[in-house]
This record gives C-alpha cells, structure tokens and sequence, in this order.
C-alpha cells in the first residue's frame, strides 16, 4: 500500500492542480480586464487617429493633386493664348511691314516720276532757250554773211529778224533729207 500511496502522491505533470487552475482564471480576468478598460481603447484610439491621418492625407494629397492639374490646365491655356497672341502680332507686324514697303514703293515711284518729270520740263525749257539763242545768233551771223555777199550793212533789225525767221522756219518745216 505504501506503493499505491506513494503512486498517488506522485503527481502527473501534464495534469496541473486544481488550484493552479482556478487562480490561472483569476489573474486571467484580472488581465483581461486591465486590457479591455485601459490598454485596448487606447490601441483603438491610436488605430483611428492614425487612420484619420492617413484617410486625411490621402484627401489631402488628392485636393493639391486637382489643385495642381487644375494649375497645370490653366497654365497650359494661357501659354496657348499667349502663342495665339504671338502668332497674331507677328502677322499684325508682317501685314504693317507689307504696307510700309508698299507706301515707300509708291512714294519712291512718284519721287521718281516727280524727278522725270521735272527733268524733262527743265531740258524742254532749257531746249527752247538755246533755240532762241541759236535763232539769234544764225540771225546776226546770216545778217553780217548777207551784209558781206551784197557789201552793204543790213540795218534794219525788224526787217533782219523776219527774214531770219522765216528762213528758220522754211528749214523746220523741210524733210532733213530734201535739200533747197
């Protein structure tokens, strides 16, 4: 018997004490408990304040993103307008360009016919005087030829002059090949 007594004494290990087991209980709900109060709600609110924050930052990040479109679009309609704008004042200052080559042109062209012009008027003016002076001269040397030939003066100016014209005149008036 001492046997048997000392076999039951002998305790199994797998199998703990029952008072092992019940104060195991105890200090599990005494832990439960302190978790379930302090621990876990500050773990929950740390969760949701970092779930704030990145929920947030992601709303965030999408507002500057369609803020930053929305510049870009902008941007890109004013550089668009401002090319439009410099595409018209280049054709602006081409077309005014055209139009100053075009008046100079037409300016140069009257100066130039002003110039002719004027030119021919002078050497007409000039053309007649010298046949009024060739006139007179083929006057006064037909005068003092005919004055040789006959051998008397030829006085009379008025009479000179008329007789001088109308020889003048006769020789106009004759083909240049014809001879008297």
């Amino acid at each position: 018997m001492t046997s048997i007594l000392a076999a039951e004494e002998t305790v199994n290990p797998l199998i703990p004490h029952p008072i092992e087991i019940i104060l195991s209980l105890i200090v599990f709900g005494i832990l439960f408990y302190v978790v379930r109060t302090w621990v876990a709600p500050r773990f929950e609110k740390a969760f949701a304040e970092r779930a704030e924050a990145i929920e947030g930052g992601l709303k965030r990040a999408e507002e500057t993103q369609a803020e930053a479109k929305a510049a870009l679009e902008q941007y890109q309609q004013q550089l668009a307008e401002a090319r439009h704008e410099a595409s018209r004042i280049r054709e602006e200052a081409k077309e005014q360009g055209a139009a100053i080559v075009a008046e100079m042109r037409e300016q140069a062209q009257a100066e130039a016919q002003r110039i002719v012009t004027q030119a021919h008027t002078q050497l007409e003016a000039e053309r007649q005087q010298t046949l009024l002076q060739l006139r007179s001269e083929i006057g006064d040397l037909s005068t003092q030829l005919a004055g040789r030939i006959v051998g008397e003066a030829l006085e009379d100016e008025g009479r000179q002059r008329r007789i001088v014209e109308r020889f003048i005149t006769e020789l106009e008036q004759q083909p240049v090949g014809e001879a008297r």
